[in-house]
């Protein structure tokens, strides 16, 4: 049995007339509360999967860049991390990163913000692993290529700050430090999102 609490719509899709799954046969035709469906059996099962076969016959349309998609699945429906809108990619990152700063520690949400590896405008998914958690300074200066993320996951701030600006020296004690990362492993910064940014944006 599957049960919800609370949810965050993120992608809400609409089927055009022609695909609209049928509702449950038990319902009632009235208002429908406290109703609970079983996605592995009887009409839990049956919408669930029609709308997984909408879905994925929809797959092949969406790009994306970084490839951080899954493949359609070849065997039997499975449960899939969908794409985030840009409301729920801060809520989902800051929540990977336990709501503190991945590279300061510092953990009061007002100065939190959720960054973009690559960024949304250049094509980067609202994906969490696409994503960090970044103190607002931080993240202007990852955005703006004075700072970026090594091979090995550490902080690497550019010599260009101080020779663009003449300081920067409040900074240096962040240079070669480690990330604080995502306990789950499938959370954690897509190399080839931090690849792109040390090509494309890092200024050395």
């Amino acid at each position: 049995m599957s049960r919800v609490g609370s949810a965050l719509i993120a992608e809400a899709q609409f089927f055009p007339q022609a695909e609209w799954v049928k509702p449950p046969a038990d319902w009632s035709p009235r208002t429908q509360t406290g109703a609970a469906l079983d996605l592995e059996v009887g009409e839990g099962h049956r919408i669930w999967s029609e709308c997984q076969r909408r879905m994925w016959s929809r797959a092949a349309d969406v790009a994306d860049p970084l490839g951080l998609e899954l493949e359609p699945p070849r065997g039997a429906p499975v449960i899939v991390r969908p794409r985030l809108g840009q409301a729920i990619f801060r809520v989902a990152v800051l929540d990977a990163y336990g709501r503190a700063c991945a590279v300061s520690q510092e953990h009061s949400l007002p100065v939190l913000e959720a960054a973009h590896i690559r960024a949304f405008a250049t094509g980067g998914p609202h994906d969490v692993r696409n994503g960090l958690t970044l103190r607002t300074d931080l993240h202007r200066l990852f955005d703006r290529g004075y700072a970026t993320i090594d091979e090995d996951h550490r902080f690497v701030v550019s010599r260009r700050l101080a020779q663009d600006f003449g300081n920067g020296r409040s900074y240096r004690e962040f240079d070669g430090r480690s990330l604080s990362l995502p306990s789950e492993s499938n959370l954690r910064p897509a190399p080839v999102a931090l690849a792109w940014h040390r090509e494309n944006v890092f200024l050395g």
